[in-house]
């Protein structure tokens, strides 16, 4: 089981500008290109709080429902999730840290994903969700660098 029995989280350096790696870690249509949770995604309506989107996980076939809150100004996106448009709730963020913070180039960044567990979420489930963040960083990476492969 995770070391963490609250949060977890997963982290990947990237070769792209923060501000890039930002707007495609915000995107809610893109997002469906890595999130493994939530494959197939579409837009399923526009709210007040932002727009909300549904997926079906790869792993048991339910639909999750994301709405992406991007905060462009600290580089962080707000994930509120949940079983149905109605139930979403903020369980999930992602932080970009430019290259120039960790001493790297302006077109480097580390992008680190962050998944609080819910009361009902079982071991197995915790467990499992570990696994995919880690799978998720590869994906996310091989997307922003170009090197994901289409055919």
């Amino acid at each position: 089981m995770h070391s963490d029995p609250h949060c977890q989280t997963a982290s990947i350096a990237v070769r792209v500008p923060a501000i890039q790696a930002f707007e495609y870690m915000s995107d809610g249509q893109r997002q469906g290109e890595w999130t493994l949770g939530s494959w197939n995604r579409r837009h399923i309506l526009n709210t007040p709080a932002g727009d909300v989107f549904a997926g079906e996980s790869l792993v048991d076939g339910s639909t999750l429902y994301v709405r992406p809150r991007g905060h462009v100004d600290s580089l962080l996106v707000d994930y509120d999730v949940g079983p149905s448009p109605d139930s979403l709730v903020h369980l999930i963020s992602a932080r970009i840290i430019p290259g120039p913070n960790l001493g790297r180039s302006e077109n480097e960044c580390v992008i680190t994903l962050m998944s609080w567990r819910g009361q009902t979420d079982s071991d197995e489930a915790w467990t499992l969700d570990s696994h995919l963040f880690n799978a998720e960083m590869l994906i996310i990476r091989n997307r922003l660098e170009g090197s994901f492969r289409t055919e």
